[in-house]
């Protein structure tokens, strides 16, 4: 089956969604790859499964990477310390709080210092408050000091993962480009 009637406006129209994917892997708390399969199912209805389909196969192969490098990133991260699984948490509620300037300790640089401290605070005082017994006979400051640490893994897992979503986003659209050309 040949282009739909409009079908190069819904090719520019899917090219456009699929570009939404790379802003969306930079910047927290924006859908990042799940717009791949959108726009490939934007083409998909443009010109119909016979021509899409490697486009909409690959935009979802893309996306399940993502998948893949997110849980992966953040469980070897946190699993290599031995961390709580609320330390992951902590970060998420540390990276919106950080993104909104809610962090009374960061004056200025506004949410972009708040992203690159907001998820290591969170991480810290969640895995702090999650050592049940705090070890040795240091007590509390040996919790301090662990949950520092595990901040800062959780924090670099969630880089590695950032990394690996915005080089999947621009695959995904060069992927697109070359699979929907005709």
């Amino acid at each position: 089956m040949d282009a739909a009637p409009g079908g190069d406006g819904l090719w520019w129209l899917a090219l456009m969604v699929h570009l939404l994917s790379i802003p969306g892997t930079l910047l927290p708390l924006l859908p990042g790859l799940i717009w791949l399969p959108l726009g490939a199912g934007i083409w998909w209805l443009a010109v119909g499964w016979d021509q899409a389909w490697p486009s909409v196969v690959f935009a979802l192969a893309v996306f399940g990477l993502g998948l893949c490098a997110d849980v992966l990133a953040l469980g070897l991260a946190s699993a290599r310390l031995q961390a709580s699984r609320w330390a992951v948490l902590g970060a998420g509620a540390g990276l919106l709080f950080g993104f909104f300037g809610l962090l009374p300790a960061l004056p200025v640089g506004g949410p972009l210092l708040g992203v690159l401290f907001g998820p290591w605070l969170g991480a810290a005082m969640v895995e702090t408050l999650a050592t049940k017994k705090p070890p040795r006979m240091l007590g509390w400051l040996e919790a301090l000091r662990r949950g520092a640490v595990v901040g800062l893994a959780v924090v670099a897992g969630l880089l590695v993962s950032r990394v690996a979503q915005v080089v999947l986003a621009f695959l995904g659209v060069v992927g697109f480009l070359l699979l929907s050309s005709r």
